[in-house]
């Protein structure tokens, strides 16, 4: 063991992966995405397109954004600390950390895929996504792009939590407030200033809301309804800076890179974690 490559640990370590996972039945996580996302669909999508219909896109993205999220960080939550033990006498055969890390996150990259296409075929069904703008290949592209990487994003972070929990109880009550800070830092529900509007730039929701909203160009959406809804005094004061929406390219291609940037962080923070936690081993 002391003398295997990185490559071939992690190929080991993910071929045990998945048989483990075969053998719990792990198409549960794929049930989970449909539910979830049937759920979702059902609710926003007779609302989530139209003509300058702002409220209805923004809400459903936000929903479809929380939903991956939500899923993501599900499928993952509990995979490493439920292990702590194994990694610490494998550690001491040369278990190399990085190998273990990698094999997680391949997984998750599979497992995410499968769920991807599971809720993009459920929002193709009930939300009409050619009414949608774009800004390259087709709006159908661009949101499966956004759904995987939210969703994969997702897992990651729950790989994180995992690998600084002690166990499955301590990881499972991290979990909620993680998904509360999550919803509340996306800027859809509060209008964010100071503090919180610099650490919401570190949260995957605002990133995927600013995804969603150049894909679907809410910046112009809500420009032409501001004003109809200014005369009964209502504004759009608690919603995402519209900058941020703004149907650009390089906006859409900044959203990305900001999602995969914390995926890599987290990823690094999760192998640094456990070298901590079985330094002495």
């Amino acid at each position: 063991m002391n003398e295997s490559s990185l490559g071939m640990q992690t190929h080991v370590y993910f071929k045990k992966l998945f048989r483990i996972n075969m053998r719990e039945k792990s198409w549960k996580y794929l049930i989970f995405a449909l539910i979830i996302s049937l759920l979702v669909a059902i609710i926003v999508g007779p609302d989530m397109f139209g003509n300058n219909n702002f409220e209805g896109t923004n809400s459903g993205f936000f929903t479809l954004a929380s939903a991956c999220i939500w899923i993501g960080i599900f499928n993952s939550i509990q995979s490493i600390c439920k292990e702590h033990e194994i990694i610490r006498a494998e550690y001491r055969q040369g278990l190399r950390i990085s190998a273990y890390v990698f094999a997680h996150v391949l997984w998750q990259a599979l497992l995410c895929l499968a769920q991807t296409f599971v809720i993009f075929i459920v929002c193709c069904i009930f939300m009409d996504f050619s009414q949608s703008p774009h800004l390259l290949i087709s709006a159908y592209a661009e949101n499966f792009v956004t759904i995987y990487l939210l969703t994969f994003a997702a897992a990651i972070l729950g790989l994180m939590i995992s690998s600084i929990s002690g166990n499955p109880t301590t990881a499972m009550t991290i979990m909620p407030f993680v998904l509360i800070i999550q919803l509340v830092m996306s800027g859809c529900l509060f209008q964010l200033k100071g503090a919180a509007k610099v650490i919401s730039f570190f949260t995957l929701s605002r990133w995927g809301m600013v995804s969603f909203g150049c894909e679907a160009d809410l910046y112009n959406t809500k420009a032409n309804v501001e004003p109809v809804l200014e005369q009964f005094g209502y504004r759009y004061d608690n919603v995402l800076n519209s900058d941020l929406y703004k149907p650009e390219v390089l906006m859409l291609f900044l959203a990305w890179f900001a999602i995969i940037a914390i995926t890599i962080f987290n990823i690094f923070v999760c192998g640094l974690a456990l070298k901590i936690k079985n330094r002495d081993s």
